[in-house]
């Protein structure tokens, strides 16, 4: 399925600009410089190809920069470590010109370099002048003259000097003087190049396509290489390729052992660059776990283009001021609270808003990679409707009591998956895995992966806060996966021994800090944490001891509240379970959330509760970051 959603997709990209895909038999190279020609092929000039990009500093000052231009050119992507290999009418200054700028701290390799890129500028001379005569174009045999009498050990310090600003990376390409199009683009090259790429495909193999299920003719290579993946080569990998004996079968070497048409290969590989690598990638393209993630719709609707800003958390545009920059700002503020209250609203609501039809279909692809392929994590089909609704019971489960000023203390509404991912361990600890089997649970609606709630038990034991995001993803975990009720904020009638254990422990620690002040270097959490919550017979009758003592140093009225609550809590305490598994460890967890949040809701604000026993001690910025 994979395979035929993108060349479908490459239909569709193929007649929007925005995208830059090449037409089949072309691809998209990063070009530099142009070689400008007189009519007879004397070279006149060597052009910066370079986009300027001027951007607006804090200072107010502008900064420019140069960005390649992409250009459809002939042929495809040349494989690094290919030999000596020339392109038709492009290719980098060594192929072009023979000159490879010079590395001044190292003369050796740099005669190396130097050496071969004449080598490869002499390829080149042959391999256009072996094709003159089948083109016979004026514009093409110019490109044969300059080659003819160009000398690369005679390059004068002119040609030097503006090679070694912008030539250094990047591609060439030639243009007559008196024409504004590239020698590649006249319609006489195109036509011929058209030509031969149709006979040249004659002679391939033939055989039915898995794709499109078509006698066709079978890519030997899936090409062009797919960029863009983290972990993958620079220069791309392959989504399917067999370079090994042990791969292959019934006598066919390479791509043969997975026959697909040359044209699908051709069209799913640039769809997919696009998507991963090209002008558009913002839009098409996130980051989850160790997956590189690409997403489309079967027509172009704006839920599309909204996905990537949401899933990243990039629900606001706006700047600190609460302004908009730009009138294209605003308008993506609109679709982006457009689409975030169609995913509160459900049930299909909210779709005339958004306007788009929910049931056009919606794909997602996760990819990782290595040096040589790639491989897929996770690929999701479903409409736009299903995939809001999936969300939508995501966040459900996720949903916690928020502070009013959530987005200063850190507390999304729709926490995006990489910092779901985030809470579980530290960046480089994160299983490679994890991203992948959470998006399945989220866009499947089936139980999260338990290596969620492990990674959250074993940071919050090793001394790590419990946020609201931690506590949002045992609340999720336990109430899909174990089919707990778990309430969005405190419950003062739930019985479990968990839960209760967990209020009970925030409630002693809250003592000790109103005893002794919150500047304790190792406080009832620090110290008997862990082991609280996984094995509370041991721990709860020796931490209750020096409860006493600190609840004998607080102010009357707030004794008797402390008390009252300690008590409100222990009456529902049948005993201390000797042991806690990792799901009580959760509900442990999440009730001294809860209850260690409720004591710094601001007064007034809390419920209505006579055994909730706390002073209401107000909330502000060095409170809640103990929460």
């Amino acid at each position: 399925m994979i395979l035929p959603a993108l060349n479908t997709l490459y239909d569709r990209l193929i007649g929007d600009e925005k995208y830059g895909i090449a037409p089949t038999g072309w691809s998209i190279q990063k070009v530099s410089f142009c070689i400008v020609l007189e009519e007879d092929g004397y070279l006149h000039d060597i052009q910066d190809a370079r986009q300027p990009v001027a951007t607006t500093l804090k200072s107010g000052k502008t900064n420019t920069t140069h960005r390649l231009m992409q250009v459809p050119v002939p042929g495809k992507t040349k494989p690094s470590g290919s030999g000596i290999n020339p392109c038709t009418l492009w290719d980098n200054a060594g192929y072009l010109l023979g000159y490879k700028t010079p590395d001044l701290s190292n003369t050796e390799e740099t005669g190396k370099k130097q050496k071969r890129a004449q080598e490869t500028f002499t390829a080149t001379r042959k391999h256009h002048l072996a094709l003159e005569n089948q083109i016979n174009t004026p514009p093409f045999s110019a490109v044969c003259r300059f080659l003819e009498q160009w000398n690369p050990s005679d390059i004068n310090a002119q040609w030097i000097a503006k090679l070694d600003n912008f030539a250094t990376t990047g591609n060439g390409v030639f243009r007559i003087i008196a024409s504004r199009e590239y020698v590649h683009d006249t319609e006489a090259f195109k036509q011929w190049y058209e030509k031969n790429r149709q006979v040249s495909m004659t002679k391939e193999q033939t055989g039915i396509c898995l794709a499109t299920g078509r006698q066709d003719t079978i890519a030997r290579l899936h090409e062009p290489a797919v960029k863009g993946v983290a972990g993958a080569a620079p220069s791309g990998a392959k989504l399917a390729s067999f370079n090994q004996p042990s791969f292959e079968s019934y006598a066919k070497d390479q791509s043969y052992n997975a026959p697909v048409a040359t044209t699908v290969v051709s069209h799913y590989g640039k769809a997919l660059n696009a998507l991963l690598d090209g002008p558009q990638n913002k839009r098409h393209r996130m980051k989850i776990g160790d997956a590189t993630t690409v997403f489309w719709t079967e027509r172009a609707t704006k839920t599309e283009s909204l996905f990537a800003s949401f899933f990243r958390g990039d629900v606001d545009v706006k700047e600190a001021d609460g302004e908009l920059n730009t009138e294209e700002d605003g308008l993506m503020q609109d679709r982006l609270d457009a689409f975030l209250n169609t995913l509160r609203r459900g049930g299909g609501g909210g779709f005339d808003v958004l306007e788009d039809d929910p049931d056009t279909r919606f794909y997602i692809l996760g990819l990782s990679g290595n040096k040589s392929r790639l491989a897929v994590r996770f690929w999701h089909v479903c409409t736009i409707r299903e995939l809001l609704e999936r969300l939508r019971g995501h966040f459900e489960l996720l949903a916690l009591y928020r502070h009013p000023d959530a987005d200063r203390y850190h507390e999304p509404e729709f926490p995006s998956a990489e910092r779901l991912l985030a809470e579980t361990a530290r960046k480089d600890d994160i299983s490679p895995i994890l991203g992948g089997q959470l998006m399945h649970a989220i866009l499947q609606g089936t139980p999260y992966p338990m290596t969620l709630l492990n990674g959250i038990i074993t940071r919050i034991r090793a001394g790590e806060k419990i946020t609201y995001l931690k506590a949002a993803i045992l609340k999720a975990v336990l109430t899909r996966n174990l089919k707990r009720t778990i309430d969005m904020s405190l419950n003062t009638e739930r019985t479990d021994p968990a839960y209760l254990l967990g209020r009970l422990f925030a409630a002693l620690q809250k003592t000790q800090e109103d005893a002794l002040g919150r500047e304790i270097n190792a406080g009832l959490r620090e110290r008997y944490y862990s082991s609280a919550s996984a094995t509370p017979g041991s721990v709860f009758p020796r931490i209750l001891r020096t409860y006493q003592h600190h609840l004998a140093k607080l102010e009357t009225p707030v004794k008797i509240s402390r008390e009252q609550l300690v008590q409100s809590i222990h009456v529902l305490l049948d005993d201390y379970p000797s042991q806690l598994g990792l799901a009580d460890q959760g509900l442990f967890a999440i009730g001294y959330y809860h209850q260690r949040q409720y004591f710094f809701i601001p007064k007034g604000k809390q419920a209505d509760d006579p055994a909730s026993g706390t002073e209401e001690t107000p909330l502000n910025k060095d409170t809640i970051k103990d929460l």
